[in-house]
């Protein structure tokens, strides 16, 4: 526990849970020990910052207790609840993340942070029309928010509305040129409707800016497999497997959103021998480590 804690008095202990302090003990402590609500405000801050310090190196089992306590001796900060939340969308209680993220937007309905966080929240639960709802929110008080529209584009293409999840793509593209998920999901969308072609050119300008970034160059190797170039998309799979055999996994593709028809064209190439030999190989260092 911080240090912090301990400034918490052993009255205030007494008074939070109803035991009657005794009467001998008045004596020994001074008049200046109530608790005054600026000084908890303040404590709470602390444990906050050292939440998010926890957080920013993935020790969210030490974070999580520390946003918990901060929360309650700084209820009126936004950025508190904020933090709680995120929390606990990291561990997936999706439920207890929305309902803190509802707490900031309480104090503060213009965050656009916490709206975009709802939207994901709802997103993760499936509830895509819930989520767009946030999105939408949100953008209304940061319209060129290129992740914002991003994400509006994405539970447009879950909702199957491609036209509607294309034209957020592009706003976000517009928005920020050189922001690349959103033209590589402009390529997903692409693959799903049969232009092939086009799609390729949009993982190429992903896989450009990105910096052969591997979601976008699989999708490019998967297509090129597609069209016959088979050494070239062998390279390519190679490569990114190399950096993150994550990518073989068609489950965790999936999440990030690729459909039917990119997936089966996958399934077919993480078949092949050469494709198989270096996930074998990975899968052995792992577990040799």
């Amino acid at each position: 526990m911080p240090k912090v804690i301990y400034l918490i008095s052993i009255l205030a202990i007494c008074s939070l849970w109803g035991i009657a302090s005794p009467v001998s003990a008045q004596a020994l402590f001074p008049h200046v020990l109530h608790l005054d609500q600026r000084e908890l405000e303040k404590q709470g801050l602390v444990l906050a910052q050292e939440a998010a310090e926890l957080a920013q190196i993935r020790q969210f089992e030490f974070a999580l207790p520390r946003a918990r306590l901060a929360s309650r001796l700084a209820p009126k900060n936004e950025k508190v609840w904020f933090l709680l939340g995120s929390l606990f969308l990291q561990k997936q209680e999706l439920d207890t993340a929305i309902d803190s993220f509802k707490k900031a937007q309480s104090i503060n309905p213009r965050n656009t942070d916490v709206l975009f966080a709802l939207g994901s929240a709802h997103f993760q639960q499936k509830k895509y029309d819930k989520a767009i709802a946030y999105y939408k929110l949100g953008l209304k008080f940061k319209p060129d928010d290129a992740e914002g529209l991003f994400d509006l584009g994405n539970g447009y293409y879950m909702l199957g509305r491609f036209s509607d999840a294309i034209a957020q793509y592009n706003k976000s593209i517009s928005s920020n040129n050189q922001f690349w998920p959103s033209i590589n999901n402009v390529g997903l969308v692409m693959y799903e409707k049969g232009d092939t072609n086009g799609a390729i050119e949009k993982w190429k300008l992903a896989v450009d800016i990105g910096k052969n970034a591997p979601e976008p160059l699989l999708a490019l190797a998967v297509a090129f497999y597609r069209k016959g170039n088979y050494h070239q998309a062998i390279n390519m799979g190679k490569k990114v497997l190399g950096t993150d055999v994550r990518y073989a996994n068609p489950n965790f593709l999936k999440e990030n959103l690729w459909g039917e028809r990119l997936l089966n064209d996958t399934r077919r190439f993480l078949k092949l021998p050469p494709i198989q030999n270096i996930v074998q190989q990975i899968e052995n260092t792992t577990y040799a480590n």
